[in-house]
């Protein structure tokens, strides 16, 4: 029987994230790996996501694509994993999960590709600078032990893969508050499955 929950990705594409986030929830799904040439930009994925980017997710007759989304998705549909706080306590939860997905990675890209805005051009774009959003996130992650406290949830997910590829590749600094939120996500069982699985679908691995 097919799986009701359905993961299109890539190993070398953000789908990691949402393998994490997966494995976090314990629940039973499939795997299609897509290729960046062909399958992504066929017709039959295009329905899936018309971007013809990964990851996506199909569960049942829902489609969620964009990270952040499918990280929060799957936390409210296996309630059972505990990764969102209650309805009524998302506060946090939310302003730091979409402020990674937002000025965070808005910064960090451009950042990377060498654009850096002037001052007047940082009060048009959403993260002000790159320093100015890098000084931010460090705050946030030293605050707690994680980004909403004391409990790791969905927004640990996306905040932590983005701050251990940061770290990975250099584009984020290598301060000791980064350094030590990254140790501490990437230590759960659910992120080193998550990982074992990518890398065994390496090219010439």
């Amino acid at each position: 029987m097919a799986a009701d929950l359905v993961f299109y990705t890539h190993p070398m594409s953000r789908g990691r994230i949402v393998r994490w986030m997966l494995e976090e929830t314990g629940a039973r799904y499939e795997t299609e790996i897509l290729d960046y040439a062909t399958d992504m930009k066929a017709a039959p994925y295009r329905a899936v996501n018309p971007m013809g980017k990964v990851p996506a997710i199909v569960h049942g007759s829902r489609i969620v694509t964009e990270c952040a989304a499918i990280c929060a998705y799957l936390a409210d549909a296996f309630p059972e994993a505990g990764l969102a706080p209650e309805t009524d306590d998302r506060a946090e939860y939310y302003r730091w999960l979409f402020f990674a997905a937002g000025p965070l990675e808005h910064a960090v890209t451009n950042h990377s590709l060498g654009f850096t805005p002037s001052a007047e051009q940082g009060r048009m774009v959403g993260y002000g600078s790159y320093d100015l959003a890098v000084d931010v996130l460090a705050q946030a992650v030293a605050a707690n032990p994680y980004i909403t406290g004391r409990r790791f949830t969905a927004a640990d997910v996306y905040l932590g893969s983005q701050v251990a590829w940061g770290l990975q590749f250099g584009s984020l600094p290598a301060g000791e508050a980064f350094k030590d939120y990254a140790e501490r996500v990437t230590a759960r069982d659910a992120y080193q499955r998550a990982m074992a699985r990518d890398d065994a679908l390496m090219p010439n691995s």
